[in-house]
């Protein structure tokens, strides 16, 4: 049988986690505080139990637990269902220090359970084609990396920009260098509520001289989300706005010392239009059916906290450069 899953938070995201869940036919009950949420919750999934209080859901005959709650409730909500034995698909970010995703990961390595983070743009069929690419020299060396996540969107009180947004880019970008950057640096800005950054831009050094960059703003006239990788054969361009991912034959030569442009057209690389998220969910249930973790398990939860911490601490010195321990992985 299918395992069965209980989803915590039926709001702005988690509701299309309960959709999914639902369509799978892997979910048992929905649980969340609000009033206005239990009633989606009827609506969307009638088959499943609806609940207000957590301590259903963990005392609740279901394998798995999938928080979509508050970003600041996630440790300790991922930590109570680690400890009643369910496996665990949190939103990202896992936690909001480094400290605490280390605990939660020895909890679920002492516990035998999967731990899984919500990083769902791993699981667009865009980047996951962008990769094979990348990993298979289509570009050529990596050059550099920039991200671009803008919108006039839903602004958190509990998170500042930097939490709420970039884990989506500093997982991607991990994962096509296949490393840890050594240096991170943050600067940005707080102009709707103190001290809670509406706009950052970060800047990531890796240990080959690649540099990354991140751009995300929740006070942005148009909503931009592009991730585009400059390689020394080719360019490539994922807008997942467009829902388009276009190679480009264009690069910069030496000829005699003279840097000369070398222009030429954009080909679009199609990939499958399956649902990110649905991808996500299935990747899950797998991981519980199988045991074994799946691809944004708590590790590399982890490796985005580690960056995420790094360019907090640089962004509150004014942009001063934090250092990271080096890493590489697979």
């Amino acid at each position: 049988m299918m395992p069965q899953v209980a989803v915590i938070g039926c709001g702005y995201w988690g509701k299309n986690l309960v959709r999914n869940f639902a369509q799978l036919g892997a979910l048992r009950m929905v649980c969340d505080a609000a009033e206005a949420g239990r009633k989606l919750a009827a609506e969307m999934a009638p088959q499943a139990e609806v609940v207000a209080d957590v301590d259903e859901v963990l005392s609740a005959p279901v394998e798995g637990v999938v928080i979509a709650t508050r970003a600041e409730t996630h440790y300790e909500l991922a930590g109570q269902a680690l400890q009643a034995g369910k496996d665990v698909l949190c939103e990202k970010p896992l936690a909001l220090t480094y400290e605490q995703g280390v605990e939660l990961v020895g909890l679920a390595e002492r516990q035998e359970r999967i731990l899984m983070v919500g990083h769902v743009l791993e699981y667009h069929p865009g980047i996951v084609r962008l990769l094979e690419l990348v990993r298979g020299g289509e570009l050529g060396k990596v050059q550099y990396i920039y991200s671009n996540r803008l919108s006039l969107g839903k602004v958190r009180r509990e998170e500042n920009i930097l939490w709420s947004f970039a884990p989506h880019d500093i997982a991607i970008i991990l994962r096509l260098m296949g490393s840890m950057p050594f240096q991170a640096v943050a600067c940005g800005g707080s102009y709707v509520q103190p001290n809670i950054a509406d706009v950052t831009v970060t800047h990531l050094l890796f240990d080959n001289g690649v540099r990354a960059h991140i751009y995300v703003s929740w006070l942005h006239p148009f909503k931009e989300q592009r991730l585009v990788v400059i390689g020394s054969r080719k360019m490539a361009s994922f807008d997942d706005v467009a829902k388009r991912l276009v190679l480009y034959d264009q690069r910069v030569d030496l000829r005699e010392g003279e840097p000369i442009p070398v222009k030429g057209n954009g080909e679009e690389v199609t990939f499958s239009s399956n649902e990110p998220l649905r991808l996500e969910c299935q990747a899950f249930l797998s991981a519980m059916e199988t045991r074994r973790p799946p691809l944004t398990d708590g590790t590399s939860g982890l490796r985005v906290l580690k960056v995420l911490q790094a360019a907090q601490r640089s962004l509150v010195m004014n942009g001063e450069p934090v250092a990271l321990p080096m890493e590489t992985f697979a």
